[in-house]
């Protein structure tokens, strides 16, 4: 294949791809800022109380987490930030506030996403708002009990809060969608070389072990990495495509996503966590000690319950299509085998 028909494959792929995550995130995130204009994100909020008591945090802390599981990590930021001067914490509760907004975020967005994969959202829902909860009330245990990081946080920066301007609004996610579509051609004509030069199947086969205790097969691992590193818009997407192409089995898609779900852009939104005060100790450490657990665990159970409960309650298989890896647009034919 030829340096330009390389280029238009991997436009090809990264335009269908994005098209694909446009069509998930354009209605929510319409219906989001309905809500947020509306102010029914505080009504949410409301419930949250005591569970943030439950994890050591004042309950005023549940909106901060209620904008983050509607919205993105950039908004809890925000609201953070409006409520730190009236409650003072410490690094250790604004650690555990952090790990459950990494863990749980955009869920409208992020787990639709996912569904369009196969895995079932409720699961998925569950296993990230539990897993949230869990290792924030884990994190807020281990902290209290060793005395650690119980100064008063500090934090380190401040965002600008969002324009009330509706344009100003839309012209800015507009900003975003283009740089999803910029972010997915690098992503594609990245593993394209990586793939050229034999390094994506020495990741593969170094990670193999660790995979596959994960029941993650070589198909997916390299995808899953991505998510990991990148997001899991990124990665999700990429899988997205491989699950309607057929090309990975639905077990291997089931780990991958959930294990993105749990930590996925373990570097950016760390940051994002260590500015307003975070430690990584937990933001980044914990959170992928944990995933790595609660998946190999999740793989075991599954397998034990077996394929029946699988496919009814966690996984719904996707529509495979048939489809050329062209150099230029073709049509879609289902595969009706």
């Amino acid at each position: 294949m030829t340096i330009l028909q390389e280029i238009k494959s991997v436009l090809w792929r990264s335009g269908r791809i994005s098209l694909e995550l446009y069509k998930i995130m354009v209605p929510i995130i319409i219906v989001v800022k309905i809500l947020q204009e509306l102010g029914l994100v505080v009504w949410l909020a409301r419930p949250l109380a005591p569970v943030m008591q439950m994890v050591g945090l004042p309950g005023e802390m549940g909106l901060v987490w209620a904008t983050a599981l509607v919205s993105n990590i950039y908004g809890s930021m925000i609201v953070f930030v409006s409520l730190a001067g009236e409650h003072p914490l410490s690094v250790a509760q604004v650690t555990v506030l952090g790990v459950m907004i990494l863990i749980a975020h955009g869920l409208p967005v992020e787990l639709q996403i996912v569904r369009k994969s196969g895995p079932r959202m409720g699961f998925q829902a569950l296993l990230r708002i539990g897993g949230a909860l869990m290792l924030g009330w884990l994190l807020s245990r281990i902290y209290a009990w060793g005395g650690w990081l119980q100064e008063t946080n500090v934090l380190l920066w401040q965002p600008q809060p969002e324009s009330t301007d509706l344009l100003v609004w839309g012209l800015g996610q507009l900003q975003n969608l283009a740089m999803v579509f910029v972010i997915i051609v690098a992503l594609s004509a990245i593993m394209r070389v990586f793939t050229a030069i034999g390094l994506t199947s020495l990741c593969v086969r170094l990670l193999a072990p660790l995979l596959r205790v994960l029941g993650i097969g070589s198909e997916a691992g390299t995808l899953t990495i991505v998510g990991m590193i990148m997001g899991l818009a990124y990665g999700g997407g990429m899988i997205m495509h491989e699950a309607h192409s057929g090309k990975v089995g639905s077990k291997d898609i089931f780990s991958s996503l959930s294990l993105m779900g749990l930590s996925h852009s373990v570097f950016e939104d760390t940051l994002l966590m260590v500015v307003i005060g975070g430690h990584v100790s937990g933001l980044l450490w914990a959170r992928i000690i944990f995933t790595l657990v609660v998946i190999a665990l999740l793989v075991r159970v599954v397998a034990w319950l077996g394929d029946d409960f699988f496919h009814r309650h966690l996984f719904k298989p996707v529509e495979v299509y048939s489809k050329p890896e062209p150099c230029c647009p073709g049509a879609i034919v289902p595969d009706r085998k």
